[in-house]
């Protein structure tokens, strides 16, 4: 059984790779024994060292994924440094915070640009190069809470990740068939800088801290088992699920 959880020679993709949630997602991984091409516009250096540590490859790939051309620029170079890909966490994302009547169209752009339209068209990249591969994948898209609430002041946000929700629905019908398992992990409240504001605000931190029954908020860390889960041939017949790890919010 512990086996099926392991990653040796797989390659994984993760985006937004340089802090926070995705950078213990890339640490997790190369645990398990993947590969890992680190896709972000930050310094990538301290994450590069962390999987080279744990004995695993580690490719850098400073991406912009507002550009649409970014996608396939991303597989062609992870492809070339490790050989090929079998895992792809869609991770990155970007958030902008403003009353819905004062909600401009850059702040919407900017945000669906990079949340959902980029994270379509990674994962249209990596499943073609799956398919002439022809051994499968996974595609582990990181949600939301805001998949299945309404949030406040996130306007955008809101329907990005609502809209990662459906689409790692639809790419799974898709694509089961052909071997690729797309499933997405919906993080609860997490110490990271998107919470910042949120975190910083007394009575806001500790109206969601009250609903929350593991009575804290997330680490990124409690990610690791989730994606390397996954990620794995332990998840073989899992397709088109958002499995959240949220401290028990959905269940309050």
């Amino acid at each position: 059984m512990a086996a099926s959880f392991r990653l040796d020679g797989r390659r994984a993709i993760v985006t937004g790779a340089s802090r926070g949630l995705g950078a213990a997602m890339a640490r997790a991984l190369a645990d398990a024994g993947a590969d890992v091409a680190g896709v972000a516009t930050g310094d990538l250096a301290a994450i590069g060292s962390d999987v080279r540590d744990r004995g695993r490859r580690f490719v850098a790939i400073a991406e912009d994924l507002a550009d649409p051309d970014a996608p396939g620029r991303i597989v062609a170079r992870t492809v070339e440094a490790l050989g090929g890909v079998d895992v792809l966490v869609n991770n990155a994302g970007i958030i902008r915070r403003a009353d819905a009547l004062d909600f401009t169209p850059d702040d919407w752009n900017d945000v669906l640009d990079v949340n959902l339209k980029a994270a379509f068209f990674l994962a249209q990249a990596v499943a073609r190069r799956l398919v002439e591969q022809g051994q499968g994948g996974k595609i582990v898209n990181v949600a939301s809470m805001l998949s299945y609430q309404g949030g406040v002041r996130v306007a955008s946000y809101t329907a990005s990740k609502s809209g990662i929700l459906g689409l790692t629905r639809l790419l799974a019908n898709e694509w089961a068939a052909r071997g690729i398992n797309v499933n997405a992990i919906a993080p609860g409240y997490m110490a990271t800088d998107n919470t910042a504001p949120l975190r910083a605000d007394p009575h806001r931190a500790a109206e969601i801290l009250a609903r929350i029954p593991a009575g804290r908020w997330g680490e990124p860390a409690d990610l690791d088992g989730a994606v390397v889960f996954l990620a794995s041939s332990a998840s073989d017949y899992v397709h088109g699920t958002t499995l959240a790890v949220d401290g028990g919010w959905l269940a309050r």
